[in-house]
């Protein structure tokens, strides 16, 4: 049996990740009782032999004192030799602001004593222990709910056994992505941006990667990337690591590391590495 454990603040699309995984065939639980994680994974393994796939949502309208037992019990469901994985959604403050502003929900934590940003804080100071142990980090800030469902499809629900490997391109002007594992900088490679004729287009489009593949740094430096990666991917696989997110920045993130993501893809593709691609500053 496989189980998956799904966190994340209120907002940040836990909801739709649980009901994305019902519709893959996953038995879900929504909001159990954190302290019976390891009573439901021996009831599922020993009673029901046709259950091979469950999620279970835990959230901090959990019980506070369980909260910051989570390693231990996870241990104890592992300790069953069941096959477990934590993924843990979030966003940044000002989106989970905006998305409970927007649909006029109530925080499960706010109250008259506790405003809606004094809320989404102390929610993450509760879940700490869970995103702390996560296999997977998922950053939803730029993800409407059709693209998280088919984020948690291809990474999630349809990996078979292998490293999950994501590819993103990003602008260092926007930060650096909270859910990368490996983060590259492509800011020394010329930047179209100040040719005019080049701003309009993205490192997709025909002319910035003819741009691009006339600088002899941009070969250069895509071989160094695709050789460190074939290099090290098996060494974090073969230490039990299922999921990896490779980031790579430019300044924007619309032209160089767009283009970077793309043809490194192409090439871990090529050598048998099923490599996803995702544009934070394209979507």
């Amino acid at each position: 049996m496989k189980l998956l454990i799904l966190s994340g603040r209120s907002g940040s699309g836990k909801t739709t990740a649980l009901q994305a995984l019902e519709d893959l065939g996953f038995y879900c639980v929504d909001n159990l009782p954190l302290g019976l994680l390891p009573t439901l994974a021996t009831q599922l393994r020993e009673e029901n032999h046709d259950i091979q796939r469950v999620a279970v949502g835990i959230d901090a309208r959990n019980l506070r004192s369980q909260l910051p037992c989570f390693a231990e019990l996870l241990a104890r469901v592992k300790a069953q030799g069941v096959a477990c994985e934590v993924i843990y959604l979030d966003a940044d403050h000002d989106t989970l602001l905006n998305r409970f502003s927007a649909t006029r929900r109530r925080h499960p934590l706010s109250d008259q004593n506790m405003s809606l940003s004094e809320a989404i804080g102390h929610e993450g100071e509760l879940l700490a222990s869970i995103q702390g142990a996560a296999d997977l980090l998922v950053d939803t800030s730029h993800l409407d709910p059709h693209s998280l469902r088919n984020l948690i499809r291809m990474r999630v629900a349809q990996r078979e056994g292998r490293l999950s490997l994501l590819l993103e391109s990003f602008g260092f002007k926007n930060g650096v992505p909270p859910d990368a594992d490996l983060v590259f900088d492509a800011r020394m490679l010329p930047n179209p941006h100040w040719d005019p004729a080049l701003r309009p287009f993205d490192g997709r489009q025909p002319p910035i990667i003819d741009f691009l593949d006339a600088q002899p740094d941009s070969a250069q430096l895509l071989d160094d990337l695709e050789h460190w990666l074939l290099r090290w991917l098996p060494r974090y696989e073969a230490n039990d690591r299922s999921y990896m997110t490779v980031a790579i920045g430019c300044t924007g993130g619309r032209h160089r590391s767009v283009y970077l993501v793309e043809h490194l893809a192409e090439r871990l593709r090529k050598a048998g590495w099923p490599a996803q691609v995702r544009h934070l500053q394209l979507e």
